[in-house]
């Protein structure tokens, strides 16, 4: 029988998760328009594809320290206080105009810091839920609200293209690790048995790619994740040039429809198979590109809007599956390996492949929008299109 959550417990792993998206939003938002602004436009891609590199790297060796050897709140600790300190001392190379190798390792050592903290959040919020699929919806909409309040902040800062964008995202991470110190320390189980080296770095979570719908989802939210790149990346320049100056706020719109679809989310996993809540995601993600691709205000903050239910359907489904489908002994590795396809293979394909296809729809310094957004909706159509078709689930369950 599961058990209900507490309101107090609600109420901090809401604010956790809160304070956390904030801290991330008010850095990733404004990237993409402060750079340009300090003259390291050549290098966003690069910047952008840091957090893919990194997503290689850390989430998998820190899941398996959070799953073997140190409690997950003592991690999430360390790395947010180590974040902080990174984008400081990033977002000082940037101002100061720093050459731009300089800012580059900077920027990837913030990634290094910052990529496994998502995937540990999650697991500390799901471990204390007595009921996810209910009750994690909501929960992780408090997310989106922290990262709509952290770019409402960045507007009312007007720091779309200041470094005052990575110095408030740095202080957030500060204020981070302090409230950490409120969370209960839950320690892994003693380990009895000497650890591989493949077991220590996390690689013994690749054996969760032997179920053949397990390699599906984390395959898909891979691939899924490139032309989304393309969203984070190009949609602030494509507001711009429409004349939406205050980027950051514009793009909350899809936050307000993530916090919808969030709230909303715990139905449609009770009626419908998961199947096709993944696939409703997907198709929505089409028509934000098509819509786009349309080149008008008012189009492209439709898209805008639809990224919400998009992202929420995937993504947040995705988590969910995790928590549902995989060994609790595995449970921060599973979040991790997500996070390595989703920030690894996907940011690192997607930033820069995204970027070849940015410069190739550009001629003569002018960007043709609704070539470059079709051809991510294409992109969209045939992993719609190969999900339905190799995804099995379980039809005997409604929610699988």
């Amino acid at each position: 029988m599961q058990r209900e959550t507490r309101w107090s417990e609600y109420a901090e792993l809401a604010a956790l998760f809160f304070i956390h998206a904030m801290a991330m939003g008010m850095w990733f938002v404004p990237l993409a328009t402060v750079l340009p602004a300090y003259g390291y436009g050549d290098i966003k891609s690069m910047v952008f594809a840091t957090s893919g590199v990194a997503a290689f790297v850390s989430p998998l060796i820190f899941g398996a320290v959070a799953d073997r050897h140190f409690a997950p709140v003592r991690v999430l600790r360390w790395l947010s206080f180590a974040t902080a300190t990174a984008m400081a001392l990033a977002t000082t190379a940037i101002s100061h105009h720093w050459g731009k190798w300089a800012v580059l390792a900077l920027c990837q050592l913030h990634a290094l810091c910052s990529a496994p903290t998502w995937s540990l959040s999650t697991t500390i919020v799901l471990a204390r839920l007595g009921n996810a699929k209910r009750e994690f919806g909501p929960i992780r909409a408090m997310a989106t609200l922290g990262w709509m309040v952290g770019c409402w902040i960045i507007g009312w800062m007007s720091a779309d293209r200041s470094s005052l964008a990575g110095y408030g995202g740095a202080v957030v991470w500060v204020i981070m690790t302090l409230f950490t110190f409120a969370l209960p320390v839950v320690n892994p189980p003693a380990q009895t048995e000497r650890l591989t080296w493949s077991q220590r770095l996390g690689l013994d979570a690749w054996s969760l790619l032997r179920n053949r719908d397990d390699r599906v989802v984390f395959i898909t939210a891979a691939v899924f994740n490139m032309p989304l790149c393309a969203f984070y990346q190009f949609t602030p320049v494509h507001l711009q040039q429409l004349g939406l100056i205050k980027t950051s706020s514009w793009m909350t719109l899809g936050q307000v429809t993530e916090i919808i679809a969030m709230l909303g989310l715990a139905g449609l996993l009770t009626r419908f198979r998961l199947k096709y809540v993944f696939l409703t995601g997907i198709g929505i993600a089409f028509l934000r590109y098509a819509f786009s691709a349309l080149d008008g205000k008012h189009w492209l903050l439709l898209g805008v809007t639809l990224h919400g239910f998009a992202f929420t359907l995937f993504f947040i489904t995705a988590q969910l599956y995790m928590e549902q489908r995989i060994d609790s002994a595995y449970r921060a590795r599973a979040q991790a390996l997500l996070q390595f396809m989703l920030g690894g293979v996907g940011n690192l394909v997607g930033y820069l492949g995204t970027e070849l296809w940015f410069q190739k729809a550009t001629v003569g310094g002018v960007t043709r929008w609704p070539l470059f957004w079709s051809g991510l909706a294409g992109a969209v159509a045939l992993i719609f299109v190969l999900f339905a078709l190799i995804y099995r689930g379980r039809p005997t369950s409604a929610t699988q």
